[in-house]
């Protein structure tokens, strides 16, 4: 497989939000999980959104992967305006352009890892074999197993293989080292770091770990619905050296 040039890593914007605002309930129940938030977001990078829970990461991890809707304000995905198109085209969106990697890995059972990866590559255009995308993960001599006979950390990358085998230009990843302990962690971390530098996806890690923020190119810190601040980690540490 080819690696992405990271000189070709561009600045364009993946997305952007315009006060974006989600309210859950009404009156005097109503929670702001997010308050007018505007955000740009490069292309290519890797992008650690950090904070306690309930400080809006997830909410707005959710709004622009296209699962769940804003309750006021825009959100663009290049130059698509996610905020103004149909259900439908919100799927189509998902489809061709997202993957997604969650902390509890939603594998089925009664599935082998490549069966489990085939669940994309059966239904998305110009997907990468099973195979191919196993290897990527360092699973490629696991192809056959079930889930009950892999590890925790083994499950998390069948997880990715699942999610990049559609080749995704964005990798959605919410908590996906929280159910593991620091050593497997690592590993899965690498992994996400192949993915940016082979496939050029943006990749967006939720977590409230702050070890994880060292190997970003790019830290949101979030706080009560809205952005803290943003760093820019000028050097940055490989997967293997954080310390959790």
């Amino acid at each position: 497989m080819t690696n992405f040039d990271q000189s070709d890593r561009s600045l364009d914007c993946a997305y952007r939000t315009q006060g974006l605002t989600k309210i859950y309930g009404e009156g005097a129940a109503a929670v702001h999980a997010l308050r007018g938030v505007d955000l740009e977001i490069p292309a290519g990078e890797i992008v650690v959104l950090l904070g306690p829970s309930g400080s809006g990461k997830s909410t707005l991890l959710n709004i622009i992967g296209g699962l769940d809707r804003g309750t006021e304000g825009t959100v663009w995905f290049r130059d698509q305006e996610l905020s103004a198109i149909s259900d439908a085209d919100l799927t189509r969106y998902r489809r061709d352009n997202v993957g997604f990697v969650f902390q509890f890995y939603n594998l089925m059972p009664s599935l082998t890892a490549r069966e489990n990866v085939e669940l994309v590559t059966e239904i998305a255009e110009g997907s990468m074999e099973s195979g191919e995308a196993l290897e990527l993960v360092g699973l490629h001599e696991r192809t056959d197993h079930f889930p009950a006979q892999l590890s925790g950390g083994e499950q998390q990358r069948v997880a990715i293989a699942r999610a990049v085998a559609k080749r995704p230009k964005v990798l959605f990843c919410d908590e996906p080292t929280g159910a593991l302990d620091s050593t497997t962690g690592r590993t899965v971390l690498k992994v996400l770091k192949d993915v940016n530098e082979t496939l050029g996806s943006t990749v967006l890690i939720v977590t409230h770990a702050a070890a994880t923020a060292g190997m970003a190119h790019r830290v949101i810190h979030f706080a009560d619905g809205d952005i803290r601040e943003i760093e820019e980690n000028e050097t940055r540490l490989d997967p293997e050296e954080i310390e959790w």
